[in-house]
């Protein structure tokens, strides 16, 4: 055995005794200890760091990287970590085990680069391939409690001709908590991360918070760069933002926040986000984002050799407003029985979602009484298929979308087109050749999944 390994072994003994964080729920439209009863805020940071190829990496598999990096986010004061993509097949304890002992929690994002919902064939791409992949990435968490949530998806709908998408996206919400309800040892919350579009983050909030109980998400998270440079509550529209969502029901925060336009960046939002205007509404956010990229979003700059990371005058600018800010006592005035939102009315061209959610398809039913079974990880079969007589050609159905179909793996998409988001696309278009044969290594080949969508077995 490797010194490493022994290593390892030993911290992973040691941290047996160490008490597990309290896992978080939702009450109203707020995040609260289960244990302790205090309300929760999020004060954390989008983590992504490539590897050293500069491509996108589970950062809770390697424990060198989380080691090396959990001592930066905790001096930050910081409670929270969103990861954008993991491979489920891996084993993250080492790195979870640390962030439990640093009071942090996870909220993780179940899309990858080859299992996502589709934005030019939603419909196709909603099959028992994607919901086994989300559920074994569920099995693989679901023990952590310092596991926040689940993100079923991220930036689906990303402008106003993609609204169709919610249809799916509120479907595998429905179909994560199901499987959540029945095959996890707690109940852990599943929302979504949406992009700040002004024509209808309002209608797609209020879409995932309409119907029945069973269908609606337990959270949303907005990725929001309106505050940019000497801004305020004011200019920066967040007093619009707390007045419309003020009825909202579900836990709402920034799951990504920190305009760069200019530079650097002085995170004055951060006294307001956890002000008492904002909090009986809003629940904290992450910043975008941790690692130092092309983007310029980075709080740490991380060496060639990646083993040490070195704090940006944006990590030291941070560090100086969450050291001036406290967060509230009390319950910061939640809204304890605020009503579910009414369905947003059918606009063409503005707001396409449908009320009526396709059934889960027919192969994936059987996980919710069996299990998900063994976790494929990144290299399993991409959910990408769509049949050649929709595309009218041949050999690369299954990558027919593969740049426009991710959740983007970090964004900052309103304001940056050189997002972490193209990262994710790269790696899935560096992949399409393989996108149309990858699903002869699943449970079924090819023939069963042209089967199932010709007689219905995968909704569309």
């Amino acid at each position: 055995m490797k010194f490493e390994s022994v290593v390892l072994s030993a911290l992973a003994a040691a941290s047996v005794a160490l008490a597990d964080l309290n896992p978080i729920v939702v009450k109203g439209n707020a995040f609260f200890d289960s244990v302790t009863g205090d309300r929760f805020y999020i004060k954390g940071v989008d983590y992504q760091p490539p590897d050293a190829n500069g491509e996108t990496s589970d950062p809770l598999m390697d424990y060198n990287v989380c080691s090396r990096d959990v001592p930066h986010i905790k001096a930050l004061g910081m409670n929270t970590i969103r990861v954008y993509h993991v491979n489920n097949a891996a084993d993250h304890s080492a790195c979870m085990q640390l962030l439990q002992d640093n009071g942090i929690y996870l909220l993780l994002d179940v899309a990858t680069a080859d299992q996502a919902i589709s934005r030019d064939y939603p419909m196709y791409s909603y099959n028992y391939v994607l919901l086994q992949h989300n559920f074994a990435t569920i099995d693989a968490f679901s023990n952590y409690t310092n596991v926040l949530g689940f993100v079923a998806a991220n930036e689906v709908v990303n402008a106003v001709n993609t609204t169709d998408t919610a249809t799916v996206l509120k479907a595998v919400i429905r179909d994560m908590k199901q499987y959540i309800s029945v095959q996890s040892p707690r109940t852990i919350p599943v929302g979504y991360c949406a992009a700040d579009v002004a024509e209808n983050r309002y209608q797609l909030a209020h879409y995932l918070n309409c119907g029945d109980e069973s269908e609606r998400a337990e959270f949303f998270g907005l990725n929001d760069y309106s505050w940019c440079g000497a801004s305020s509550y004011t200019v920066s529209g967040y007093n619009q933002k707390v007045a419309n969502f003020n009825n909202y029901s579900i836990p709402l925060f920034f799951s990504e926040y920190g305009c760069n336009l200019v530079e650097p960046r002085e995170f004055t939002e951060v006294q307001a986000i956890y002000s008492s205007q904002m909090i009986p509404v809003f629940s904290g956010g992450l910043v975008y984002e941790y690692i130092q990229e092309a983007n310029n979003y980075g709080l740490v700059e991380v060496s060639s050799d990646l083993e040490t990371a070195t704090p940006l005058t944006d990590y030291y600018n941070l560090q100086y407003q969450f050291n001036q800010t406290k967060l509230p006592s009390g319950d910061g005035g939640y809204h304890a029985n605020n009503p579910p939102s009414e369905c947003p009315a059918y606009v063409k061209g503005l707001w396409e979602a449908n009320d009526t959610l396709p059934s889960m398809p027919a192969q994936a039913s059987q996980y919710l009484t069996a299990g998900a079974g063994t976790p494929l990880g990144t290299d399993g079969p991409s959910n990408q298929w769509v049949p050649n007589s929709v595309l009218g050609s041949s050999g690369a159905s299954s990558a027919a979308s593969a740049t426009s179909t991710v959740s983007s793996a970090g964004s900052a998409s309103s304001l940056s087109s050189s997002s972490a988001g193209s990262s994710t696309a790269s790696a899935a278009a560096s992949k399409g050749a393989a996108l149309a044969t990858g699903l002869n290594s699943f449970v079924a080949p090819v023939l069963v999944v042209a089967f199932s969508f010709a007689f219905g077995l995968v909704a569309f």
